[in-house]
């Protein structure tokens, strides 16, 4: 997304200019109302991105910990997070609860985007209805005492709206119905759909409801920020807990990038004219479910479902035998929708859906590297899966021209590295060992596996192996002597005490491959043994390039060390700093 000029310009601004007061944001235009969401924050950003002053609805106003959320991710994504204005809303509450003042800085505002909504499934009837209905009709009423507004964005839901002539209030029995059938949060979408269509032709309010099929990630980071829906059969598929998929060979699950929707989102206001308008947005040509699963299948090495479940039969059989929502096979059918509106709309803004594939492949690696959402914000290292030796292997950083190349220990992956990444002096490469993290078990040995990871560098890279890796380091680093400028041993099992216990890894991390903890006890039992420190201890005297170990403590580094005790200090290795600081010092001279 485009990053506002007046970012760029206080970013490369003196210092005489950083000490300046930041200047106070324009009248905000522009209310995004579910700002803090996972799709909110997108169409803030590029709403920021274009220069347009925007307030953003917050529960608890500015300076709280939402707040300073969104407003450190917008920093994150290169927005000016300075030129947002920030008020105190509460959907459920008549006239969102705004305060006077509030509402006065809002006096200017033109359009007002309505992405607030609960999407949770297991919602009570009362949570969903106060969300999607109640605070739906706050918006909508709140907007149409707005002086100047243009327009009234209402974000409806999947399979939503298709009705020619809506209806509000639905009879109390109908709504009753409703709710049992389709589940507290697809009936409180539908009802809500209906009760805005109705209720702003009554006042007048220009409208336009858009209706997205399923968002997944960004078209090019693959970023994605929520993990239920779609996210969900991925994680699934990714533990081995999808053998059967619910659906037929039509079963239609559209999806649409993230960030197609915002800029779609923040283009309706200047395209669409007149009373209501309708848009139902998703990518044509995203494949018949088994097909889309079958490729993010292949993309990540896992096996795919071997059979098709009928959904009715899915819906009778016990959901601890199934492991499915009730509430999602509401989403998995046979229909296709008319996306008409919304193409010439996109043709008119210019915008184009993203090569479906590739934004399936780069979502399903981001869920993966995130964890499913269990991962800390910026934990892991960006990577992507590639084949590597016949596995399905997880890499990261410089693939080309690499100074450092970084292999973790059993239990870790490379996401271990991270502080040690951003902190060496050079590029580095990183990847999850075959069979450990998120790589695929391969069936040659480590090193062969090596080899191929390092077959197209250019450079002459330092091995650094921590632990239990040290030996795959050693072997290639001595078949390979002119492609290897030296090897950083840290913290290896065989300059531990005989008589010390390898420490076992701990349980996989969500992301890891089904198996990975057990491969990684393997290893440490096989570095532990006789056998295993004698070979270790054989190739690092033979080694035909330098060798420095770092024991334990991080910042101690010792040349060419003969095999022997741990030092008595030693404590347990830290992936931090101090380490980078440790590698970058004993390869100085190489």
């Amino acid at each position: 997304m485009n990053v506002r000029a007046a970012a760029t310009a206080k970013s490369t601004s003196g210092s005489a200019s950083a000490s300046a007061p930041t200047p106070a944001p324009l009248p905000p235009r522009t209310l995004v109302l579910g700002a803090t969401g996972f799709l909110g924050r997108w169409l803030v950003l590029e709403l920021l991105g274009r220069g347009e002053p925007v307030a953003a609805a917050v529960r608890g106003g500015r300076g709280t910990a939402r707040d300073q959320e969104l407003r450190s991710w917008l920093r994150e994504h290169g927005a000016d997070a300075d030129a947002l204005t920030t008020v105190a809303a509460d959907l459920t509450r008549p006239r969102l609860g705004l305060s006077p003042e509030d509402d006065a800085r809002l006096a200017h505002v033109r359009d007002v985007h309505n992405l607030a909504a609960l999407y949770r499934f297991g919602l009570s009837r009362a949570e969903a209805h106060a969300a999607n209905v109640d605070g739906a009709l706050h918006a909508l009423d709140w907007a149409a005492g707005l002086s100047g507004l243009r327009r009234l964005v209402h974000l409806s839901g999947y399979r939503v709206g298709r009705g020619a002539a809506p209806r509000h209030p639905l009879p109390a029995p109908e709504a009753d119905a409703l709710y049992a059938r389709l589940g507290a949060y697809e009936a409180s979408k539908q009802l809500g759909d209906a009760a805005v269509r109705v209720t702003a032709a009554r006042l007048g309010v220009p409208l336009t409801t858009v209706n997205p099929s399923s968002v997944i990630g960004h078209s090019v980071t693959g970023e994605a920020g929520q993990y239920i829906g779609p996210a969900e059969l991925v994680r699934q598929l990714w533990h081995g807990r999808l053998p059967l998929l619910p659906g037929s060979a039509r079963t239609f699950l559209p999806v649409v990038a993230v960030d197609h929707l915002a800029r779609f989102l923040a283009a309706v206001p200047e395209h669409d004219a007149g009373p209501a308008h309708t848009h139902t947005v998703l990518d044509p040509e995203t494949p018949p479910l088994p097909e889309l699963i079958a490729l993010l299948a292949e993309h990540l090495g896992v096996p795919a479902p071997r059979r098709l479940v009928p959904v009715g039969l899915v819906r009778r059989l016990p959901r601890a035998l199934t492991g499915a929502d009730p509430e999602t096979l509401t989403f998995l059918s046979e229909d296709t929708y008319d996306t008409a509106s919304a193409d010439r709309l996109a043709h008119a803004a210019g915008l184009q859906h993203p090569p479906v594939a590739d934004l399936l492949r780069r979502w399903a690696t981001r869920l993966v590297t995130d964890g499913f959402g269990s991962s800390p914000q910026g934990a892991a290292l960006p990577g992507a899966f590639a084949d590597v030796a016949g596995s399905r292997s997880f890499v990261a950083g410089d693939v080309e021209a690499p100074r450092f190349v970084l292999l973790h220990g059993p239990g870790e992956d490379a996401d271990a590295w991270r502080e040690v990444v951003a902190r060496l002096s050079a590029p580095a490469l990183a990847a999850d060992l075959p069979g450990l993290g998120r790589s695929s078990p391969a069936s040659v040995p480590d090193d062969h596996w090596l080899a191929d990871l390092l077959a197209p560098v250019r450079s002459r890279p330092v091995l650094v192996a921590h632990a239990a890796s040290a030996t795959t380091a050693l072997r290639h680093a001595a078949a390979h002597p002119h492609a290897v400028a030296g090897v950083v041993l840290v913290e290896t099992p065989f300059l531990r005490s005989r008589t010390g216990r390898p420490t076992a890894p701990s349980a996989s991390h969500p992301s890891h491959r089904p198996g990975a903890a057990r491969r990684a006890a393997r290893r440490l039992r096989e570095a532990g043994r006789p056998a295993g420190r004698a070979e270790a201890a054989a190739l690092i005297r033979a080694c035909p390039v330098p060798v420095h170990v770092i024991p334990g403590v991080p910042h101690s580094a010792a040349s060419r060390t003969t095999p022997g005790p741990a030092p008595a200090d030693s404590r347990p290795l830290r992936y931090d700093a101090g380490l980078a600081d440790g590698i970058d010092t004993s390869t100085a001279g190489w």
